[in-house]
């Protein structure tokens, strides 16, 4: 194998498939990348079995067809410190050769015939969704996908497909987020993608794509790139029960106004005393030391009794920066129950602070 490449091409590629390598054990092939050159075009692969990445370029001067392995973590290494020139790459005696005018380089290979197949997306049954939409409800619940939960399930994102709808959810046991979507659906399935996966998903698409799953496996295709991710075994909670049904008192908030409020107390503390009165609406800080915060602003809520809720303030900001609209909807039940902040078709249900 042999060929010519733009360095800002592969270090480019390499850079986009480093989230996919398997970083700690590097005797594995899954911390090597597979690159097969054929038909003027140079594919790339990495995979840590969990989550796989694929990208093909025709921007590539091919002289000799070929495949092969290197570790992906000092390919990148490499080539990130030569010059922005093109890149002659080679394989010669097990060995991949990297040079550039007087810089040379070799990295060892492994057999590219022992690099993971990847899953086929050929035959399997297709979600048909606006790639914009996926994108954007996915960044939505990002933020409230929990992190290492016993619970495997609670550490990915529910996608769940109706006849005319899908449901993105996520949850961290303290809040609940989800998106609903109108969309036609040929199927209904539940399906659970694990947080890392979403957190590439967002990086790798902004174009047309095309969505297929099985039992096992979410593929999503567009024109440079397939992507897989296994998919998470197990059953999400029911969310829709989370969900408060009844809402006694609903206030439109200035997003601006309450972002500033929050980040000028949690200077202090994260954790956030908030007090409606019938003009004003009170934050203060809930810290055991002794040092406080309190800041007020002048907005109407028609409370005739003061109303006090405590809340972790990261919960609200996550919320507020996954929003455009400069205003948003709060729904108040009493001050120990969940209370929902809503925008549009963004819903996130919050557990308070019992104080």
């Amino acid at each position: 194998m042999k060929f010519t490449i733009q360095k800002s091409i592969i270090e480019n590629i390499l850079i986009h498939s480093s989230a996919f390598l398997e970083k700690k054990d590097t005797s594995q092939i899954t911390s090597h990348v597979y690159l097969n050159v054929t038909n003027s075009k140079l594919t790339l692969k990495a995979t840590d079995y969990e989550i796989g990445f694929l990208v093909t370029t025709d921007k590539v001067d091919v002289i000799t067809d070929g495949s092969v392995t290197a570790n992906g973590k000092k390919f990148l290494d490499i080539i990130k410190i030569l010059r922005d020139t093109d890149i002659d790459l080679e394989v010669k005696n097990d060995f991949l050769h990297i040079t550039q005018a007087h810089s040379k380089f070799k990295l060892p290979t492994f057999a590219h015939s022992e690099f993971p197949a990847f899953p086929n997306y050929e035959g399997k049954t297709p979600i048909s969704i606006n790639s914009q939409v996926l994108i954007e409800s996915l960044k939505k619940i990002t933020p409230a996908i929990d992190s290492n939960n016993p619970k495997f399930e609670l550490n990915g994102a529910l996608i769940d497909i109706k006849k005319e709808s899908i449901n993105f959810a996520s949850t961290d046991t303290r809040r609940l987020a989800v998106v609903n979507v109108e969309n036609q659906n040929k199927d209904e399935l539940s399906i659970i993608i694990p947080k890392k996966a979403i957190i590439e998903i967002q990086k790798l698409f902004f174009e047309n794509i095309e969505l297929y799953y099985d039992e096992t496996n979410l593929i999503i295709r567009s024109e440079q790139y397939l992507f897989f991710t296994k998919l998470i075994n197990g059953k999400f909670p029911e969310y829709s029960r989370i969900i408060p049904k009844e809402i006694t008192n609903t206030l439109v908030l200035p997003k601006a106004l309450i972002i500033t409020s929050l980040k000028q107390i949690t200077t202090i503390s994260t954790d956030v005393k908030i007090t409606l009165l019938n003009n004003d609406i009170i934050f203060e800080s809930l810290s055991d030391d002794n040092i406080e915060a309190k800041t007020v602003i002048n907005h109407p809520t028609n409370f005739s009794q003061a109303f006090t809720i405590a809340i972790n303030s990261r919960y609200l900001l996550d919320f507020l920066n996954s929003i455009d609209n400069s205003e948003f909807t709060i729904g108040l039940n009493e001050g120990n129950l969940p209370f929902i902040l809503s925008d549009g078709n963004f819903k996130t249900v919050v557990m308070p602070i019992v104080i």
